[in-house]
């Protein structure tokens, strides 16, 4: 490993530790959820390692648990993450080529989004891959471990401190609404931002929790390339 990559790796691994504050209480509770749901240690470690994708986990193990054919389960699961459509463009044009870049590709997340999006463009390309090497590496790692934590002590946890269970899945929600706060001091941004959160909202409260997130992500990009759009526009 090159000297440029050790020490980007590095960069990105620490700069990163703060998503940990959302990563381990959310990933202690799904391994608690999936025990609870008949999986074992092992297999909740497994679909944190393999599926990687926080909500979709939560819905994975509820499916499975409620007798759901596999169709449905694979269908609903993709469904959620197809807001990795809007990401991959938008770090496509931050990142150096690499035939890495579909491996790497599992460790993003949308903390990791978040803050790949922020910190690429200070970077020097060289370092670029590096540093989102580091970045996801210890959000996977975090999120593994978080997980079997949470399979073999998570009840012991809740059952000592009560109120641990009913605030742990908020953890994850609240470090990333403090990382997109700051964005709403952009115009395009807020508009964005504002495209996404309002559809959730309408989507989650009228019973469609499920596809909140996919249709909310589809507004929020469709807002901001509109107005990406009318600026280059204006420009002209």
């Amino acid at each position: 490993m090159s000297q440029v990559l050790t020490h980007s790796a590095l960069k990105g691994a620490r700069e990163a530790i703060p998503l940990l504050g959302g990563y381990i209480p959310v990933s202690l509770s799904f391994g608690l959820v999936a025990t609870q749901a008949g999986f074992t240690t092992w297999e909740a470690a497994a679909i944190s390692l393999l599926i990687y994708a926080g909500a979709s986990q939560f819905l994975f193990v509820g499916m499975i648990a409620a007798g759901s054919p596999l169709w449905l389960v694979v269908a609903m699961t993709l469904l959620i993450n197809v807001r990795h459509v809007v990401y991959g463009p938008n770090l496509a044009a931050l990142l150096p080529q690499s035939r890495h870049w579909p491996w790497l590709m599992h460790g993003l997340t949308d903390q990791v989004f978040a803050l790949a999006l922020t910190r690429l463009p200070h970077l020097d390309k060289p370092e670029r891959f590096g540093w989102f090497l580091g970045a996801s590496l210890l959000a996977w790692g975090a999120w593994i471990i978080g997980t079997i934590v949470g399979a073999t002590a998570g009840e012991a946890f809740t059952a000592r401190w009560p109120l641990l269970g009913e605030i742990m899945p908020f953890a994850l929600p609240a470090l990333f609404l403090t990382m997109v706060a700051p964005r709403f001091t952009d115009k395009r941004w807020s508009l964005a931002l504002s495209g996404a959160i309002l559809p959730a909202l309408f989507f989650t409260l009228y019973g469609w929790a499920n596809v909140a997130i996919p249709l909310a992500a589809a507004c929020g990009a469709l807002c901001f390339y509109m107005v990406k759009f009318e600026s280059s526009k204006g420009a002209l």
